[in-house]
């Protein structure tokens, strides 16, 4: 998020971040998005974890660089805990202008901000494997990264506040069961025909595929405010990624969990994998972990109230 360093507001002012950077060597590239206030940190391809951290926070020393040089700082979070999302300005280039003709309404509200993480796999079929077999713990990820309590500057009780707004957008939530990639191919394929949508970049799920990139896509955390916690996420994603069992998820039982999660956090409990019996998000997270998990940093934010922004902004900087 882009804010004026001195009322800790949301300005819309991408254009200066992304040109104050051109000509950087830099280990990834700025980019718009959606709305002007927020700034987009993209990685290059990274080997491990460790390198796609240490190219992360030069992108974000840079980024604080040239804000700081300008009146303005950077802060990261699901989303802004006092600003109207609907108030957020829109990037004036036609591909967002589009979005905002199409959608409405809704799409002025995704002023809410995400980690994405990319990972390579082989083959269409194997991407499509792979996503299944990672989607009955997408819920427990998004209940480790809930960071969103606040929108509006009312504390609203969730744990994640943007999970529920990116509902509002059409092809949201988790994709539904193809069968397999090819299925998956046909169906965005007719949609386009169908002219429906431009191309599979305007699907909106928790996870999905990229074959322009080769990766499976995981786009169910809330952004992260300090790189550790960044670090924990990216780690947990590539190991799922790699290792989680093959599954088929009743997306019945996937809605409910997303909703727990996003509602209650690590408190939530969730329907176990297989569907029988619940399960605490904590002792899943655990699993996941192989240790406690940490406090998710709603918590953190709503004891940092009323000065919650200022304390957004210091954790975002304290890298390391």
């Amino acid at each position: 998020m882009i804010l004026d360093a001195g009322s800790l507001e949301p300005v819309g002012a991408v254009d200066v971040l992304v040109r104050g950077v051109q000509g950087l060597d830099l280990p990834g590239t700025l980019k718009t998005e959606l709305h002007a206030s927020v700034v987009e940190l993209n990685t290059g391809i990274c080997d491990d974890v460790a390198e796609a951290m240490a190219a992360l926070r030069e992108l974000r020393l840079a980024a604080d660089k040239v804000a700081r040089a300008n009146g303005l700082v950077v802060a990261a979070a699901g989303a802004h805990p006092t600003a109207l999302l609907e108030s957020l300005p829109v990037v004036q280039e036609e591909r967002y202008l589009e979005m905002i003709r199409l959608v409405g309404y809704a799409a002025r509200r995704q002023g809410v901000n995400g980690l994405h993480v990319h990972v390579g796999v082989e083959s269409g079929e194997r991407c499509y494997e792979r996503l299944e077999a990672v989607l009955p713990w997408l819920p427990v990820v998004l209940a480790l990264s809930a960071n969103s309590p606040f929108v509006g500057g009312v504390d609203t009780g969730m744990q994640s506040v943007r999970a529920g707004v990116l509902t509002e957008l059409p092809r949201s939530g988790a994709p539904p069961a193809f069968g397999s990639y090819a299925g998956w191919e046909a169906w965005v394929e007719r949609l386009v025909g169908l002219g429906v949508m431009r191309d599979y970049t305007r699907i909106w799920w928790d996870v999905r595929p990229h074959p322009l990139l080769g990766t499976l896509e995981i786009r169910v955390a809330d952004q992260p405010t300090s790189l550790a916690r960044t670090e924990l996420l990216v780690r947990v994603l590539r190991d799922l990624v790699e290792q989680a069992p093959p599954a088929e998820t009743s997306r019945g039982d996937y809605a409910q969990n997303r909703w727990a999660a996003a509602r209650f956090g690590l408190d939530a409990e969730l329907i176990a994998p297989g569907g029988v019996g619940l399960v605490s998000a904590r002792e899943l997270a655990r699993q996941l972990l192989g240790a406690e998990p940490p406090e998710p940093e709603a918590a953190a934010q709503r004891a940092a109230a009323p000065s919650i922004a200022a304390d957004l902004v210091a954790r975002t900087l304290a890298f390391d």
